[in-house]
């Protein structure tokens, strides 16, 4: 599943270079995650890296976009080219 950052966001900086994949960048008026290029750092890293970063815990699940492992597997081998 895709994660997105909820409106408790405060603009901290934290999490956007911290993502492998480049899925986070500011919206109208708080960072945001593209669900298309989030795979939770399925690929990178055993857990994601923006939600250990996050210092109110404000990147939660997106239930708009629910993945399997695998399919975020298949996300992150699209995204680096290697299928």
């Amino acid at each position: 599943m895709a994660l997105m950052i909820n409106s408790k966001c405060i603009n901290c900086d934290m999490c956007d270079p911290e993502c492998p994949n480049q899925a986070i960048y500011f919206g109208k008026k708080i960072y945001e995650i593209d669900p298309d290029k989030c795979t939770e750092c399925v690929g990178h890293y055993d857990k994601p890296t923006c939600v250990s970063v996050c210092p109110i815990d404000c990147i939660k699940p997106d239930p708009n976009h629910k993945e399997d492992l695998d399919t975020l597997a298949e996300k992150y081998l699209r995204l680096t080219r290697q299928i």
